[in-house]
């Protein structure tokens, strides 16, 4: 979608140490290839270490939902809370500013959505507007986030997903990183309620 309106310079992929990073990496690189945009995995150890969130460790369980608690916003709360990682999103948006004012870029692009903005609210408008009153501050190119997403739910994306014709395959939503999705975890089943939603043919 940013490629429509702009000119894309470089794909960014952290790697905190999450269960799915290595699924995460492959997707994403593969993603860039395809679009023949450069592309960097930024290491970031140590904001694993500052975390016991179940995204992280292992030995922590992840939260188990049913398709019918994703719209219950108690239960989404509490499941959010579980794989929350200190600041997240603050920090992948700041470290991407400095490349953009290091490139002569002027936009960050993400993917927000309505949907996890709801539990997230790192995935939120609000977070946008806020983002670019302090980017306003602290680079000299005001530099603005752009989420073209923040305002549809999961299965208005899966539906542009599939007007892009983008394979199934190439994505990584889960939280574990196994060699397939585990179908069980909420990410897992908030894409495939998304995809299904869309018309995607899901295997079984």
């Amino acid at each position: 979608m940013a490629r429509e309106t702009t000119e894309p310079v470089l794909a960014l992929t952290f790697d905190y140490g999450q269960r799915a990073a290595v699924p995460e990496r492959r997707a994403a690189r593969k993603t860039a290839d395809k679009l023949s945009i450069p592309h960097r995995i930024m290491d970031l150890p140590w904001l694993g270490e500052l975390t016991h969130t179940s995204l992280v460790a292992r030995d922590e369980p992840l939260p188990k939902l049913t398709e019918k608690d994703l719209d219950d916003t108690k239960k989404g709360f509490k499941s959010a809370a579980a794989v929350w990682v200190p600041n997240r999103n603050g920090l992948f948006l700041n470290i991407a500013a400095c490349y953009a004012e290091s490139l002569d870029a002027e936009i960050l692009v993400t993917g927000f959505n309505a949907e996890e903005g709801i539990t997230f609210p790192d995935n939120s408008a609000p977070f946008v507007r806020s983002a670019d009153e302090f980017f306003w501050y602290s680079t000299q190119k005001r530099i603005r986030v752009q989420s073209d997403t923040i305002r549809w739910n999961k299965v208005e994306i899966a539906r542009k997903a599939r007007d892009f014709k983008i394979p199934m395959e190439d994505l990584w939503f889960c939280y574990e990183g196994g060699a397939k999705p585990c179908r069980t975890c909420e990410s897992c089943l908030r894409a495939f309620r998304a995809f299904r939603g869309a018309g995607f043919e899901l295997q079984p």
